[in-house]
C-alpha cells in the first residue's frame, strides 16, 4: 500500500514483516502544461527538461552525487538510469529513475537528498502532473508518492530525503521550492534539511 506524502511527512522504510528494505527506486514523472492562448494551443505544450538528482551527504557535506552527467555514485550504490529531455509520463510512469542499493550505501553517508531541476529554465508553472515516488525495487511495490502540485514560479524542488535513523532508513517528503538549473545551485537550500 502506497502512502501519499504531504510536505514534511516522514515514514520508516521497513517492510510490514519488520525487515528493512534493501533497494529502492525513486521515480520522477512530469508533463508539460498546456500553454494558454490561441497560438500556444495550436503548437501544443513546450518540452520541459526536468532533471532528477540524488545527492549523498556525510556529516552535512556533499560526498557524492548521481545525476544525468554522473550516472553512478563513485561507490556504485546509487544509479541514475538516464536523462529524459521532455517528460511525458506524468500520469503514472517514471520519466527519470534513480536506484538506491541501501545495503551498499557507505556507512559514512547519512542522507540521500532527491532534487528536481528545470535544466531548460522553465518554471514549475509550466509543469503538470509532476510526482516523485519511492518503490521497493525487490517487489515493485510503490511505498510512497509525493505529488508536486500547484506549479509555482520556481525552477527547482528539493523533493525528499532518505536518512539514517534507528538503525535503518527513513523517508521524509521535503517539497521545498527552490531556484536553480542544476543540483549545485540548490546546495545552500539543501543544507537546512540535513
Amino acid at each position: 500500500m502506497s502512502v501519499n506524502l504531504s510536505k514534511g511527512q516522514q515514514i520508516s522504510l521497513s517492510k510490514s514483516d519488520g525487515t528493512a528494505l534493501t533497494a529502492v527506486r525513486m521515480g520522477l514523472g512530469w508533463q508539460a502544461a498546456q500553454r494558454k492562448g490561441f497560438l500556444a494551443r495550436l503548437t501544443g505544450p513546450k518540452d520541459i527538461d526536468l532533471d532528477a538528482s540524488a545527492l549523498l551527504f556525510s556529516g552535512g557535506r556533499l560526498a557524492d552525487v548521481a545525476f544525468f552527467q554522473h550516472l553512478t555514485s563513485d561507490d556504485g550504490s546509487v544509479r541514475h538510469l538516464g536523462d529524459n529531455l521532455t517528460g511525458g509520463s506524468g500520469a503514472g510512469g517514471d520519466d527519470e529513475t534513480v536506484l538506491v542499493d541501501l545495503g551498499r550505501v557507505p556507512a559514512h553517508v547519512d542522507h540521500i537528498v532527491f532534487t528536481v531541476n528545470s535544466f531548460t529554465g522553465q518554471t514549475f508553472t509550466e509543469v503538470e502532473n509532476a510526482f516523485c515516488r519511492l518503490v521497493d525495487e525487490t517487489t515493485g511495490q510503490e511505498l510512497a508518492r509525493y505529488t508536486l502540485g500547484g506549479g509555482g514560479a520556481h525552477t527547482a524542488q528539493i523533493m525528499a530525503k532518505l536518512h539514517r535513523a534507528d538503525g535503518g532508513w527513513q523517508l521524509k517528503a521535503i517539497g521545498e521550492p527552490a531556484t536553480g538549473r542544476t543540483f549545485q545551485d540548490l546546495l545552500p537550500a539543501i543544507a537546512a534539511h540535513l
